[in-house]
């Protein structure tokens, strides 16, 4: 009885990885039709991400965070924000990204406290800011905030940033799960969209190059 108990579950995760590998690939596939008109403005150190610098726009938001209080883009202005679309119920792939968002704050070492990371949930019905609030916590309180919204507010900013996400048949108990992409990206501490990080990408190759964000926008900012 547990071997087929077992064996639902794993049949679960793989049709959910199919889904979410789809989703994944038209977001990187749209998103690399764009870049190739700016392929001549490359930096000469290649990312080890995937650049959408031009491509995608500023961060701008305004919801409702985990702690209950109106947030927007502006709260964020001097950070490195790392923003992610998922779910609180979400029963794999949330929990990972977040757990190897948090190896990627290990390996900034100091400047983690320049960096914060928005958990934007796609399933607001059930995403309370108290349930958000228990999520994020679990994993870093000083750097996560997680963010809800009506229907509407969450459709306009996934459509903004080409999210996509869609829930699933309900179970006999009325549970079910949101298939979504699972892309994580990175805007600098102007706002700026710079960079996607898939599932692909290692926590040393995220760390690496938000490291060069953050001092892209030191150099700007130094004295000459």
């Amino acid at each position: 009885m547990f071997s087929i108990f077992a064996d639902v579950l794993a049949a679960r995760r793989l049709a959910r990885l199919i889904r979410q590998t789809a989703v994944n690939t038209a977001l990187l596939s749209a998103i690399a039709g764009t870049a190739l008109l700016g392929a001549c403005s490359q930096p000469t150190t290649p990312w080890q991400l995937t650049d959408v610098s031009g491509h995608l726009p500023d961060l701008d938001f305004a919801l409702t965070a985990d702690n209950g209080q109106p947030m927007s883009a502006t709260d964020l202005r001097g950070k490195t924000t790392l923003v992610y679309f998922g779910y609180t119920h979400c029963p794999d792939v949330c929990p990972e990204t977040m757990a190897r968002l948090m190896q990627v704050l290990a390996k900034l070492g100091p400047d983690a406290q320049r960096v914060r990371i928005l958990f934007i949930s796609v399933d607001p019905a059930r995403d309370t800011p108290q349930a958000l609030h228990a999520y994020v916590d679990a994993f870093d309180a000083q750097h996560a905030v997680g963010l809800t919204g009506s229907d509407a507010q969450v459709e306009s900013l996934a459509k903004r940033y080409r999210v996509a996400y869609q829930m699933e048949k309900r179970d006999s108990d009325g549970s079910y799960e949101v298939t979504h992409s699972s892309a994580v990206y990175v805007f600098d501490a102007q706002g700026r969209a710079r960079l996607l990080a898939t599932d692909k990408d290692t926590p040393d190759a995220i760390a690496h190059d938000v490291r060069r964000v953050i001092d892209a926008i030191d150099a700007i900012d130094a004295p000459v």
